[in-house]
């Protein structure tokens, strides 16, 4: 099977995740996401690159980014991981041991509407959904926690998001999802399609020449 094409445009809004070898765990401790954190913040200050929500898991993570310019989504994925992998082998002591990641990341492009706020929802909620925590808020690996608990500084970390978030956001983010939305995204990570409107996906996967297919599963609802 051919791979799914690559798009590095800039001022799109792009889901990005990666997993580690054999879904081993890589973060086991604090200094472990601290470690992963300061590098995040490294890649971002190199490229410049609009970091909308993520959430880093013990043996993957999720990112909702927009690059500046073209090409900047592969030089900052380049430089993450290849720095991710150096410096964990040195924190751990196991230089030499080879990639910790699965391979290349996976990525697909969300229109900033109702869907872009799903997806964040979808992203925030990882720890909530694996059932590490009671509320997504208490994930202190994700925007989520640095938009509520971290200092003004850090909070600059992350840029404003391209629609408004919901006065209801927090509550909603921690009821129940749809099955079938979670199908959704899962979907467009799998496959690489766009995720948005039917309309608007038909549009990009023209304009770039998307040869995946994709199905329309169902609208989101606004966390509203």
């Amino acid at each position: 099977m051919s791979r799914v094409s690559r798009i590095d445009k800039a001022d799109l809004v792009y889901h990005i995740t990666n997993r580690a070898n054999g879904r081993q765990r890589i973060f086991s401790e604090d200094k472990d996401y601290l470690l992963f954190e300061h590098i995040v913040q490294e890649a971002q200050e190199r490229t410049k690159m609009c970091i909308y929500s993520f959430s880093v898991m013990p043996n993957h993570w999720h990112f909702v980014i927009s690059p500046r310019n073209d090409g900047d989504l592969g030089i900052f994925m380049r430089w993450l991981t290849l720095t991710h992998t150096q410096r964990h082998h040195a924190s751990t002591k196991t230089i030499g041991g080879g990639h910790i990641y699965q391979g290349r990341y996976k990525s697909f492009i969300v229109s900033t509407d109702e869907h872009f706020l799903t997806l964040c929802r979808y992203v925030e909620r990882n720890a909530l959904r694996a059932g590490l925590v009671q509320r997504a808020e208490d994930w202190r690996w994700s925007s989520l926690w640095i938009r509520i608990n971290a200092a003004e500084k850090a909070k600059k970390f992350l840029a404003s998001w391209p629609v408004p978030e919901s006065i209801n956001y927090l509550s909603w983010i921690n009821e129940q999802e749809e099955r079938e939305i979670i199908d959704s995204i899962r979907s467009a990570i799998r496959r690489g399609n766009p995720f948005g409107r039917k309309e608007w996906a038909q549009k990009i996967v023209k304009q770039f020449s998307l040869e995946s297919t994709f199905r329309t599963r169902g609208r989101p609802r606004k966390g509203t």
